[in-house]
């Protein structure tokens, strides 16, 4: 048998009200300054603005950085890199969803790393000039999606050409993560569902991955069971439970995907470049087509995802008629059409989804002709 690494990651605290407890851990780490990467919607709630007075209540002094992109582009980056230096910063904490908390990760590696920021472009062995220190990284989700407040990598845009690049190196994990379930209770009824189900799409598309990795397998699995119990309720009539259940299984999620992500996100990531699509919208609408493209060759591996879906029929076509379900019952379209594709669309998306970095990972090679055929099928 072959030698396998396994990499896993950060301190999390997690429970109802644990964010409270950030001003006392930044005391304990000797930080004064943090910069506060957030998103303009975040910038302006009520929990957000008792956070950040609790902290100046304990003698810290906040900046707090907002001007951010809905899809993350390069700009916003070195402007809140410029926020961090003007501010005279000694730490970096994200707050909120993946794009703010992508940013926020994106300026913690360029502190300390001055090169045009895609030189440490994954994708082109990058990650190699990633070799000095970064300020301490604390992250706090406001939505149960991305998970990438347990991430190592930031996916930025170019802003000209929408292109998106990955920045990735285990220097760019939290130092804690503060996982609090009481964040996500107002979010509204779209996001939740939207989010939800790109969480959902990381643990299916990570357990179908190609790479070898069977504890992120067992993960994945036990995050699409979480999924299933919890995203409609979450939804429609969110409590405590089902809310942190959702946020437990969307850092599952990102811990799984470590094994590898695939057509669904290759299909998705040019709708929000291209059309500024969601994320999590993008991935919902594709889920259903992307996972009857996977089926044949791997129907084992659909059996056993049915089975932690709490499915009956364990086919593959079983777990896809389940998916087309739940976005229905979530108020999400069955197609690309609802969301604002058109045929004229479809070359150009063919093209960004086929040089996209996801899909090399898939269970079977997708090729651009398929790419375009998934479309065409979806829209």
């Amino acid at each position: 048998m072959s030698i396998a690494q396994f990499n896993f990651p950060t301190t999390i605290r997690f429970g109802a009200g644990v964010s409270k407890e950030l001003p006392a851990y930044l005391h304990k780490q000797g930080l004064q300054r943090p910069l506060i990467a957030t998103d303009p919607t975040i910038a302006g709630l009520d929990f957000f603005q008792e956070l950040t007075a609790d902290l100046r209540a304990n003698g810290i002094t906040v900046t707090v950085f907002h001007d951010i992109h809905k899809n993350p582009v390069k700009s916003d980056v070195y402007k809140g890199s410029d926020a961090y230096d003007t501010a005279g910063c000694d730490s970096i904490i994200g707050i909120g969803g993946g794009a703010a908390i992508d940013v926020a990760r994106a300026i913690l590696l360029r502190i300390h790393h001055r090169e045009d920021l895609f030189v440490y472009d994954d994708l082109i062995g990058g990650d190699v000039y990633v070799t000095n220190e970064v300020p301490h990284f604390i992250t706090i989700p406001t939505t149960s999606g991305t998970g990438s407040e347990v991430g190592r990598s930031a996916i930025i845009a170019d802003d000209e050409t929408h292109q998106k690049k990955i920045l990735f190196s285990p220097k760019l994990l939290a130092k804690i993560v503060f996982a609090d379930p009481l964040l996500t209770m107002g979010l509204p009824p779209f996001i939740t569902a939207a989010t939800g189900m790109d969480a959902l799409t990381h643990n299916m598309e990570a357990f179908l991955a190609k790479n070898y990795h069977p504890i992120c397998d067992g993960i994945a699995l036990e995050g699409m069971r979480l999924i299933a119990k919890s995203i409609v309720h979450a939804t429609h009539k969110p409590d405590i439970e089902s809310r942190s259940q959702m946020l437990l299984a969307s850092m599952m999620g990102a811990i799984a995907f470590q094994k590898g992500l695939g057509v669904v996100h290759s299909l998705a990531h040019p709708l929000s470049s291209l059309l500024d699509t969601h994320h999590g919208l993008a991935n919902a609408v594709n889920l259903p087509y992307g996972m009857a493209f996977n089926i044949a060759g791997f129907e084992e591996k659909f059996e056993r995802m049915a089975q932690a879906l709490s499915l009956s029929d364990y086919s593959g076509s079983a777990v896809v008629d389940y998916l087309f379900a739940l976005n229905d019952q979530l108020g999400i379209p069955k197609n690309l059409r609802g969301i604002g594709v058109k045929e004229e669309h479809i070359e150009t998306l063919a093209d960004l989804a086929f040089a996209d970095f996801a899909h090399p990972n898939n269970p079977k090679p997708v090729s651009r002709d398929d790419f375009k055929k998934l479309y065409q099928t979806a829209l």
